[in-house]
């Protein structure tokens, strides 16, 4: 750990390494609560893959590829959005074509791209080491956003993820909300293919609240144990991942996948002994 701060203080990669993963953990830390209690993870992980067609035609147009992302993953939110509104008995269907589809015309893309060697485990796999400047500043902004966004509305918010129909019944726009809600969520995936790559990104926009979502029943709670947890797990993992030479991003997803299993297993134990009091209470 000693030889990681050292290099930290030293080298400007790694330090752009660690703010990439605090941008990229509060995305996670203000969406992956609603993604969890929502039980759209799957949604999650169509718009992520279908990603990878954008960052293709933007590189072989010569544009940014976040541009590209960031369009390919609110077009696909809000194509899977009104399909699920419309057509609920397609929604798989249609989230599992785009998840191919998205994969296949990327690497088409990629492949034609000319004169351009691009390394497609890194748009897989993510490289949080190679996070250029201007990312960051992109990633800033759509941090801003999405907090901002989810403060002004958090009340539509909290009634369309828990009850749709209650929300309806208070006047709340509940198809204008769960679209935004799953622009977000696009939002956040783009913030994350920076740090873990397309692959990994569902686990680290849904563990830290799924461990959150332990110890705490309030969606406000989870939100803030989340982007903790989600800080705490991109920045360990940095540490982690460098003396050895490993990928940075899988080690945060297995170190966030490893404590959602010892958190699992303890909130189980504490959920049996809190029966055990109860019912001796009772008793």
């Amino acid at each position: 750990m000693a030889e990681f701060l050292t290099a930290l203080a030293t080298y400007g990669f790694l330090q752009s390494a660690l703010i990439a993963g605090l941008l990229a953990s509060v995305g996670c830390g203000v969406i992956g609560p609603f993604v969890v209690v929502k039980r759209i993870a799957f949604m999650a992980g169509g718009i992520a893959h279908s990603v990878l067609g954008g960052m293709g035609a933007a590189l072989y147009f010569g544009v940014d590829p976040f541009l590209g992302a960031l369009i390919a993953a609110i077009f696909s939110a809000l194509l899977i959005g009104a399909v699920r509104l419309s057509w609920k008995t397609q929604e798989d269907t249609l989230i599992s074509a785009l998840w191919a589809i998205g994969m296949a015309v990327g690497v088409l893309f990629i492949a034609k791209t000319p004169g351009y060697s691009s390394d497609l485990m890194s748009f897989l796999f993510g490289n949080i080491l190679l996070v250029p400047t201007r990312e960051l500043w992109w990633m800033a902004g759509l941090d801003l956003a999405l907090v901002v966004t989810v403060v002004l509305f958090y009340r539509q918010f909290l009634a369309v993820t828990f009850d749709e129909e209650f929300a309806r019944l208070r006047g709340v726009p509940v198809a204008l909300f769960y679209l935004l809600l799953l622009c977000l969520v696009a939002v956040t995936v783009v913030l994350l293919i920076q740090v873990v790559g397309l692959i990994l990104v569902i686990a680290l926009l849904t563990l830290p609240a799924a461990i959150a979502a332990h110890y705490v029943h309030s969606l406000g709670a989870m939100v803030l144990i989340a982007t903790a947890l989600g800080a705490f797990f991109t920045t360990l993992g940095l540490a982690l991942s460098f003396r050895p030479d490993l990928p940075a991003g899988p080690t945060m997803v297995l170190l966030a996948a490893g404590v959602y299993v010892l958190s699992a297993l303890l909130s189980r134990q504490l959920s049996i002994r809190r029966a055990r009091r109860q019912a001796a209470a009772k008793a």
